[in-house]
């Protein structure tokens, strides 16, 4: 079975879907198992761990965002609970 989803840096607190995911699936992953809370479109992030708010969301090694609110392993991560650490960047 093809992998529903990638980790791109061991540094990383979120995943990428490789496909769409849906609410309730498990995935086995390096850091143990994971439920997923919502249903996950292809292309987007979810957690891999539980996350604090203005904790940092990392993606490639690097910081992509900062969560807005707390974060449970499996949410669906995306603009509702994260700031864009990008744009902090260029109006700095």
């Amino acid at each position: 079975m093809p992998n529903k989803f990638i980790i791109m840096d061991s540094t990383d607190n979120c995943a990428t879907s490789l496909e769409d995911i849906s609410q309730r699936t498990e995935l086995k992953t390096e850091y143990g198992t994971i439920t997923i809370n919502q249903d996950i479109p292809l292309g987007h992030k979810f957690a891999l761990r539980n996350i604090q708010k203005g904790e940092k969301i990392m993606k490639y090694g690097q910081i992509i965002g900062i969560a807005t609110e707390e974060i449970s392993k499996g949410d669906w991560i995306h603009t509702h609970n994260i700031t864009s650490h990008y744009l902090e960047e260029v109006v700095e």
